[in-house]
């Protein structure tokens, strides 16, 4: 596993970047793959089910491009950066638990071929988003 920082119960790894919206993305190459940080699901608590992207689509940075559904809510998932879909994890349509169970890795969502790597600027560290939570967390 990569190295963590840990806020309370949620991790954080550090070989990734985040979004504000609760989003992660790990670089390989020209590929960019996404899925929903540790505090995205734990808020969500059971999910239950998943609407994932089309392979082949464009999408913007910012885009609504999937959803969760969870016991307790739905949720939006954000294309992080620019590019076309590419890959999505399919196992999630039979194995929505896997975004409760493995965050960062058998529960990732899709992947993404970059078209403006300069929008991986824009993301947050690992350390950014751990003040993220601390702060959300404080006003709660």
């Amino acid at each position: 596993m990569a190295e963590e920082i840990k806020i309370n119960n949620y991790l954080v790894l550090r070989d990734r970047l985040y979004t504000k919206t609760d989003e992660w993305v790990k670089r390989e190459g020209d590929l960019v793959i996404v899925g929903i940080t540790d505090y995205a699901q734990k808020k969500l608590r059971d999910i239950v089910g998943v609407d994932l992207p089309e392979t082949g689509t464009s999408v913007k940075a910012g885009d609504a491009v999937a959803s969760i559904e969870s016991v307790k809510a739905a949720a939006d998932v954000y294309a992080p950066v620019s590019g076309e879909i590419v890959e999505v994890n399919e196992r999630l349509y039979d194995e929505p638990e896997l975004l409760n169970k493995d965050p960062y890795g058998e529960g990732w969502m899709f992947k993404i071929r970059l078209s403006d790597e300069k929008e991986l600027e824009k993301l947050l560290t690992p350390e950014q988003y751990a003040e993220k939570i601390r702060k959300e967390e404080e006003e709660h």
